[in-house]
């Protein structure tokens, strides 16, 4: 590969980082903050373990998010710029939600008794101001932030369909990560939010054509479009998979870690169809990667600190997930 080649290689490098750091934070921040929306269902005894089921993990998922962000800061300056100035307030939304979170998370450690179920309803309300923000912000990504009515109201309603996902994310996890009564509930939880995270889904893959024509070209073409059926094909079968899982005994003990594993893969599909859509842009419809993108040399310069931050961020994240795998016993604290 020639230099000129590589040059022209290093902006699709950095879109496929940002990318991959964005799906990672959506999966392992998503099911903690699902967890957090689900605290109000619980007893006092079971927010607890569920507190302990995500408390070795739920900060440092966020490190992929500050990833994603950092990339887009640096290797797309022009995209940032456009993104940040568009999505300013549910940015700043979602990040007092996240901070909300934190501070409710260390908080209830040293509350009494009558101030941890308003620290447990701040946790809530954090996780459920992220997930509502992050679903208006991926909707107003994916139209281009377009104007005109129909562009807020499909933003509203991913903003409605993103929260739903991680709720049945949180609930699988559970599922995978307890016992007993609190593994019980978890199941009847899951079995709730299918139907709407489903439904939610199918209105909204077929709401995105009629909201941009990009996308809507890209799908609909032949004979590309006899390939790409794969991908929902895939999703659909993916997810009745968790439905037959999430109503068989086994859920219980050899398979409860199928139904969040599954889940796993219907994000891994979405992404795949949304790079595919939106490819070659940061920003669809006005800013390719290439007119985005800082020079080569700067670039160059960002992958030497990346070629040592990810790698170190992944080996991090393996250990931690490696060490606290396993069923969560009871919340205590030194």
């Amino acid at each position: 590969m020639n230099w000129m080649s590589f040059d022209r290689a290093l902006p699709i490098i950095f879109m496929a980082l940002m990318g991959v750091s964005m799906l990672v934070y959506v999966i392992s921040d998503g099911y903690d903050l699902g967890v957090g929306m689900l605290m109000p269902r619980a007893t006092d005894a079971q927010k607890d373990v569920m507190v302990a089921s995500i408390g070795p993990f739920w900060d440092a998922n966020e490190t992929w998010l500050v990833l994603g962000v950092g990339i887009l800061l640096i290797a797309f300056p022009r995209a940032h710029g456009v993104v940040l100035g568009e999505l300013y307030l549910p940015v700043a939304f979602m990040l007092i939600g996240l901070m909300l979170r934190g501070v409710a998370f260390d908080f209830r450690v040293k509350a009494k008794d009558t101030h941890k179920r308003t620290w447990d309803r701040l946790f809530f309300a954090g996780s459920t101001l992220a997930a509502v923000a992050q679903g208006w912000m991926l909707g107003r990504y994916v139209s281009g932030f377009g104007s005109g009515w129909n562009y807020p109201l499909f933003a509203a309603a991913i903003a409605v369909a993103l929260p739903m996902a991680y709720v049945l994310m949180g609930a699988t996890w559970l599922i995978m990560k307890t016992e007993g009564e609190l593994q019980e509930r978890a199941v009847r939880w899951a079995r709730a939010a299918w139907a709407p995270m489903v439904g939610g889904m199918v209105l909204i893959s077929m709401a995105t054509p009629w909201i941009s024509q990009i996308v809507r070209e890209r799908w609909f073409a032949l004979p590309e479009a006899i390939a790409l059926m794969a991908i929902p094909l895939m999703t659909g079968v993916a997810l009745f998979a968790v439905r037959g899982v999430l109503r068989s005994p086994a859920v219980r003990g050899p398979l409860c870690w199928l139904p969040f594993v599954l889940l796993i893969v219907v994000f891994v599909l979405g992404f795949l169809g949304l790079a595919y859509s939106i490819y070659p842009f940061v920003v669809i419809g006005q800013l390719t990667i290439w007119q985005a993108a800082s020079s080569p040399e700067a670039l160059k310069v960002i992958l030497i600190g990346v070629c040592i931050s990810v790698p170190a961020i992944a080996g991090y994240t393996i250990f931690s997930y490696r060490v606290f795998r396993g069923k969560t016993g009871e919340l205590k604290y030194a």
